[in-house]
Parts: structure tokens; sequence; C-alpha cells
């Protein structure tokens, strides 16, 4: 291993030639297992993939190589298939093109691998085949980048995801890794790198869309002795999990772009600010900075270039308002994590009082790749004000779900109808929920939308940091407003009132929408009415008035909602019905007394004891007693029970 860290060393991050040495390339080839002599087995190992079982099915593929005397490599990969395929599993036979099966869990191993070392592949759980010139192909079997969910997709910053052990470091560098960052280093000023990313159009890819090559120049451009650059990897909105995949698949490319971004800027310490309970993440993430370190990419005078730099890993306190670049910084500093008035910003006053750059992980994912292929190769990606690819945490009611990437200019319909393909259980599509618990719905009248920054901040549209919830008929919009709002009101820092008031008003308002008045006289129903009518108010002075990004755009998925979906909030208000039969306070259950065979059931597992009858006589259900769990109607076996 030492030897190989010296040849690595030597012979490829020093190289000052683009073109490797012949004897070199086939050390790398080797490196990253392109041409195997042997057998290639990867099983995804992202949190999700262990979720569904992964940890046990590579015990079992252990277990099956040793018991059968096999030489073979066993490698741990990072997720790059939706996440209902995990555990995905990969086979390349010598000479051959790699096989992907989706769903093996532990009991699957021994006859998957049994038929496919005997050439008797079967066809219930293989996705497909991949690979490049010069090996043999699988007959009859479709290729990977022809299946929609891969084929409508650019995989720029999610390139190196599901391809190489992201806990080894040379399988990295010998895919080209860090070597951008040392030519950077050793032939760049700092002002240069900051031009080339400005020329290359990047913008910052947590929801604002600032120029990110701009925002470090004001960093740079003000006088201090000390500067820090923060990775933003908190990622806490409901439904997004794009950071947590691309640390778990690619940490080393992360790192990259932290270490250049850090010399941009002329920073010596950088800081990755992670959500709490990421412990698969963060190990990933130590490891490949005690790598990097190893290497000596980490540390003091940096290949004799003169620069130092240092990372650390800071676990946020597990505050959603600690998202918010002000916020962040008083938690790093050890004080409550509560946002400032701006300006000044945090590029002429942020951390400890320095100019600080806080950036995402998305973003910084961008900067190897820019330094590597110039900005022209980014500019020739997406849109002219918006180059690029976007990452997308594909949840919520879609067929397909995962972590995704599309090029800049894709419209929100080709997401839904062709990478998700369409909507489960043959359900209509109702909505898109973009930019997290604060976003905005989209109904199929703006699907044709473009993900680009002008053309969604034109519609009103929030990109936001990354989720991208599919919504079906049968979801209730209004409990689903009033869900978020609980969430923001619960993440509230309480700082200022419009944001501590108004979102405890607005979860109080919706929440007497969701269920029957204790009074059904006509004044009831007014006032039900007037408290909707006042969320327009308060959601208005709110946006007005909050201190932070959070107060700000808390009322969005309510005015999104009730500009779309008004009829919904007008029958819960004054029909007490939802059409989902979600809102249990609105639900009202009935027996049918010709399909109620008496069985008791019903009544014996009814919470609220609200069910009552003689065994084998048709039962009834007390309105006045009854909750609307629905536990009734959920194990009834003759469907003798009805939602009214």
């Amino acid at each position: 291993m030492e030897d190989l860290k010296r040849f690595l060393i030597d012979n490829v991050l020093l190289s000052e030639s683009d073109t490797l040495h012949p004897d070199t390339e086939k050390v790398l080839q080797q490196v990253r297992r392109e041409k195997p002599d042997i057998p290639v087995i990867s099983i995804s190992s992202g949190t999700s993939s262990i979720i569904a079982g992964a940890d046990k099915a590579f015990l079992a593929l252990r277990s099956y190589i040793n018991e059968n005397e096999l030489s073979a490599n066993l490698v741990k990969v990072g997720c790059t298939a939706p996440a209902n395929f995990e555990p995905l599993l990969c086979i390349q036979l010598p000479g051959k093109n790699k096989l992907f099966f989706r769903n093996i869990r532990e009991e699957k191993v021994e006859p998957l691998l049994n038929g496919v070392f005997h050439n008797d592949i079967s066809g219930e759980d293989l996705i497909g085949q991949a690979g490049t010139k010069g090996f043999e192909e699988w007959p009859g079997i479709e290729y990977l980048q022809e299946l929609p969910f891969f084929a409508l997709q650019k995989r720029v910053i999610l390139s190196n995801c599901g391809c190489y052990d992201p806990e080894s470091i040379e399988e990295f560098i010998a895919r080209g890794g860090y070597r951008s960052y040392l030519k950077t280093i050793r032939h760049y000023t700092f002002e240069e790198v900051c031009d080339i990313i400005e020329r290359s159009g990047l913008r910052g890819r947590s929801g604002g869309g600032y120029l990110t090559g701009l925002k470090w120049k004001h960093a740079l451009n003000t006088n201090s002795n000390a500067r820090y650059l923060i990775c933003n990897a908190k990622e806490s909105d409901p439904g997004a999990f794009t950071d947590r995949t691309i640390l778990e698949g690619d940490p080393h490319r992360l790192i990259e772009g932290i270490a250049i971004s850090s010399y941009a800027i002329g920073a010596s310490n950088a800081i990755i600010f992670i959500r709490s309970g990421s412990d698969h993440a963060r190990n990933r993430l130590q490891k490949a900075i005690d790598q990097a370190r190893e290497y000596g990419l980490l540390g003091h005078n940096i290949f004799s270039s003169g620069y130092n730099l240092d990372i650390i890993i800071r676990k946020e306190p597990g505050a959603f308002v600690c998202g918010e670049e002000t916020a962040l910084i008083n938690s790093l500093e050890g004080k409550r994590g509560m946002p400032q008035i701006k300006p000044p910003y945090p590029t002429t006053f942020g951390l400890f009082g320095k100019p600080t750059v806080i950036n995402n992980v998305e973003t910084l994912m961008n900067v190897s790749l820019i330094m590597q292929n110039g900005p022209e190769w980014f500019r020739s990606l997406g849109t002219e004000k918006s180059p690029g690819t976007k990452v997308f945490a594909l949840a919520g009611k879609g067929r397909m779900t995962g972590v995704i990437e599309v090029e800049m200019g894709t419209s929100l319909r080709t997401i839904v109808e062709d990478i998700a393909d369409g909507i489960k259980d043959g359900r209509e599509f109702k909505a898109v929920q973009l930019g997290g618990a604060s976003g905005t719905f989209i109904t199929s009248d703006n699907l044709d939308t473009l993900i680009d920054y002008e053309v969604m901040s034109e519609k009103g549209i929030s990109m936001g940091a990354g989720g991208f919830v599919i919504i079906d008929e049968n979801t209730c919009m209004v409990d689903l407003v009033r869900y978020y709002m609980e969430f923001i009101r619960n993440e509230s820092c309480g700082k200022c009132i419009p944001c501590r008031e108004g979102t405890g008003r607005m979860l109080e308002i919706l929440e007497s929408v969701i269920r029957k008045p204790l009074n059904e006289d006509s004044g009831t129903t007014l006032e039900r009415f007037k408290g909707v009518m006042q969320l327009e108010t308060i959601a208005s002075v709110m946006k007005d008035t909050s201190l932070c990004g959070l107060g700000q755009t808390a009322p969005n998925p309510f005015i999104s909602a009730l500009e779309n979906f008004r009829e919904e909030f007008e029958e819960h208000i004054f029909d007490r019905k939802c059409r989902a039969n979600i809102c249990r306070g609105l639900r009202s259950f009935s027996i049918d007394v010709d399909k109620c065979t008496g069985c008791t059931v019903c009544a014996a597992k009814c919470p609220v004891n609200a069910i009552y009858g003689t065994r084998l006589q048709p039962f009834f259900i007390v309105e006045e007693k009854c909750t609307g769990c629905g536990i009734c109607f959920e194990v009834c076996k003759f469907s003798a029970i009805t939602i009214k």
C-alpha cells in the first residue's frame, strides 16, 4: 500500500502532463478495476441501502465467496440507482459487461450468484447491463443507460457515485481525483481561481442562485488576517437527501472542491457543518479527510506550494433554522442558533468576525470539475443564465424515487412523467412540491416549467436545496400544509415576533379546519372561514417583517396551496369534508347492516370503544365517540364499513 501511495503521488498527482505514461495508465486501470481478471462484485452501501438490507447481503456475499473458495473482488460502493431498487448489486465477469440486479437481500445472494456463474441468469431482479467498448455484451439484456430513469439524466456531480469505493483514496486518485486541486494551488493565484469560477457561471445550489465566483471575490477582497470556508451539509428539509447521498458515495470529490474553494478565498481553515444523525456519512467523510491528510493533501505547506489547509467536521445541533447562514455561524461560535440582521454579510463579517464563504455540498462538488474541464465546458451545460446541472431528491408518490441529476433547462414534466415514470398504483398526479418545508406547489398547468433560476423566479417558484416531492390525488393539501406549518412552528428560533407568533397562529387556524367544530351552529362556520381569511393577512405580514428566510418563506406552502387548491379549503370549512379522507377529524364511519356478520373484530380493535353490538348480529358505530382513526375500516374483512 505504501508503494502504491508513492507511485500515485509521483506519477499522478505531481505529473505536469495531462497525458499519463502508458505504464502508469495500466496500473491505474488495475486500481480502478476496469479490466478485471477475476469477478468484481459491487454492492451499494448508502443509508437507504443499509436500511434495505445491504449489510446483511454483503455478509452473505462474503460467505459465498469464502465457502466456494472463489477468487473475486467484493466492493462497497455508493448509491446510484432508484431508492426502490436498493440494495443494488453489480457483477462483472472478466471480459464481459457489468450486470445490475435490484433488491438483492441476503436470501437472494446464493441463487443469484449460482445463476450468473453458470450463465443461467434469472430476469426477475435483473435491471440491465452496462459496459464500454471491448467488453462482451450479454445478449437480450437491456442496457442500463437506455432506461428512462438514467437516459434522461445528465450525471456530472453524481458521475462517481456507485462507481468506486468511497473509502479508497487510491481509487479516487486513479480516477483523476485531486489533480485539479494540486494544479490549482501550484499554478493559479487566488484571483485567477475566482475569475475561472465566475466565468463558468456557477451559481449557489442552495436556492438563491447567487454567482459563486462573485461571492468568493467579496471575501477575498475584504482585508483580514484570516478567512474561513464553510460547507453547509445540514440539509434538513423534509424530502431532501441529496447531500447525504453525495457524502456517502463520493466524499473525496467534496474534499477536493472544499480545498480548491478555500484556496480561492485565501482560507487556511474549512469547516463541514453536517446534519446530526448522519453518522454513516460523517464517518465516510472523516475517513476521506484522514486519507487526504495522510497523502499530504491537507496540512502545512502542501506539496511545497506554500499553502496551508485544515478541514474539520462539526455536527449541527439539530435545529432547522441553523441552515440559515448567520444562525449557522452563531452555532459554530457556541452561541444559540439564531439569525442576525444582514448586512453585514458573512463574506465581510462572518465566523469570529472574519470573512466567511458558505457554500452547500452541491455547489462545491462542481468546483473541481470546472477547474479540470474549464469554464467553457461548464457553460456548455444547461441554459445561458443557469449553466450546469441540478441534483434533486426524488420522493413522494412517483414510481421511481432516489437522487437524480438533470441538466438545467429540463422541464419538470420530464422528471415527473419520464424519470419518475409517473404516479404509482395508477393514481392521478396532483402536484409537485419544490423548495422543502417552505416551498411551493406546482400543478399540472405549470409542469412544462424549465428548471432555470430566472424562469422559476418569474413564476414565484423556489428551486430550494433539492427536494422534489411528487403528490398524488390521495393527498389532502390542507393537511399537508398543516404538517409543514407545524414543522416550521417547531423549528422557529423564536427571535422575531412575526415568525414566532405567526407560525403558531397559522397552525392553530389550520388545525381548526381539519376537524369538526364542537358547536355546529352557523356562527362556527363563519368563524372558521374568517380564520382562513386571516391566514392570508398573517402570511403577508410574515413575508414582509420576519428577520430571516425561515419566517419570510414559511407561508409559501399555504399561499401556494390556497391559490391552486382553494376548493379543498372550502370543502373542509363549509362541507366538513376531506375528499382524500385523510383528516381524521372530518371522517365519519358507518356499518352496512347487510354486510356486517357480527364477527366483533372492529369492536375489539376500536381504541375508544365506539362500536357496539351483539356477536353474529350487525354492529353500529357511535359517531359522538368515534375519533375517525379508521382502524375499523382497515380490519374489516367484509367491506361492511364505509367512510362518509
